[in-house]
């Protein structure tokens, strides 16, 4: 069951998240070794789940889907959850991480290997150096292509032999959704967080958007302006199509319906 009330936004249940929040159910499942991932969901990524039910499923199936672009707190605060935050997922990896530096959490990186560089292992040594003390007892470096079952089978064993009580999961959306859906039952770990962009921007491998446009919603412009061959066609299409979808949702038109247990949740007429 979710541990905060979540906003319907095209059937994808959006938790009613603050940071502070956010951290107290990370907190929560690894006090009691309860076995979650958490998703974080921006435009994109709803759209995503509006056009595959079965990521809809998965979504919907986590502890918490925490509202990542500013379009999904203006709606959650729409429905009537006035003290909804953007909850971004780096800051969500910065936040666990200075909590973790008191509470001993230990933190597992899971990500990419991109042009021969060992992205988590770059990322480790940023988080340590930002938070002295961190304990970080692993990282893997995935090569970008699916992994065979022995290499994932080697995978699984070296994040349980870590102990790691936090995996963080950086191989982009839907993928790093898609692996924790089907690792969290496997995995000894209590949480397992699919944190996309937050590989590169704590590495240093790309540029982060001041903190005055991510506020304002802005975010996709920068990002536009840095990837534009890259993203072009997700941010002018794709963000057209989330409104108008939204709108028709607002107006009544077509109604989602929503179940948190991870059914379905396609619309209803």
């Amino acid at each position: 069951m979710p541990a905060l009330p979540a906003t319907n936004v095209l059937g994808l249940g959006i938790s009613a998240a603050t940071r502070a929040k956010a951290l107290d159910v990370i907190e929560g499942c690894i006090a009691r070794r309860d076995r979650q991932y958490v998703c974080v969901a921006a435009s994109h990524a709803v759209l995503e789940c509006h056009a595959d039910e079965d990521l809809r499923r998965i979504y919907n199936a986590s502890a918490m889907i925490t509202p990542d672009g500013m379009p999904l707190v203006w709606l959650s605060r729409l429905a009537g959850h006035r003290d909804v935050e953007r909850v971004y997922g780096p800051d969500l990896m910065l936040d666990v991480c200075a909590r973790s530096v008191t509470t001993g959490y230990r933190h597992f990186l899971y990500g990419f290997e991109i042009d021969g560089e060992d992205v988590p292992s770059r990322l480790a040594s940023s988080l340590r150096e930002r938070f002295p003390g961190i304990r970080i007892v692993g990282t893997c470096a995935a090569p970008q292509r699916p992994l065979t079952h022995e290499e994932d089978v080697h995978v699984s064993q070296e994040i349980d032999e870590s102990g790691a009580d936090i995996v963080w999961i950086g191989l982009g959306t839907p993928r790093q959704e898609r692996w924790a859906a089907s690792h969290v039952g496997r995995l000894s770990a209590p949480v397992l967080i699919g944190i996309g962009a937050a590989f590169d921007f704590h590495s240093g491998r790309k540029p982060q958007a001041p903190a005055w446009m991510r506020s304002r919603g802005l975010e996709w412009a920068f990002r536009l302006l840095s990837e534009p061959h890259r993203l072009w066609k997700r941010y002018l299409f794709g963000n057209a199509k989330f409104v108008v979808l939204v709108l028709v949702q607002l107006l009544g038109l077509k109604h989602y319906a929503l179940d948190l247990n991870g059914g379905d949740s396609g619309p209803s007429h």
